[in-house]
């Protein structure tokens, strides 16, 4: 796998340019994202790869979670992406 869950990655096309995501998932040619405030973990954001900037950042605290099926929140992914310039 090229991506991993809980890594950051910045989107390079759309409206959404120069954003920082998190990886949910990653399904074939494309990645499920979330950024806690507009795509939500109810409705992630599904992108090609091709359209994402890579980063060797993962966030292990999301990472966990999400492994762990745990109570995961839309906050927690917006506090996470903070320092990386989401607002």
């Amino acid at each position: 796998m090229e991506y991993t869950k809980g890594q950051v990655v910045y989107s390079i096309s759309g409206r959404d340019k120069t954003m920082p995501f998190i990886v949910l998932k990653e399904e074939g040619d494309f990645l499920y994202l979330v950024d806690g405030k507009l795509r939500k973990l109810e409705n992630p954001k599904k992108k090609r790869k091709k359209h994402v900037q890579k980063t060797k950042i993962i966030c292990y605290n999301i990472k966990d979670m999400l492994d762990s099926e745990s109570n995961l929140l839309n906050s927690d992914i917006s506090k996470a992406l903070k320092e990386f310039g989401r607002k």
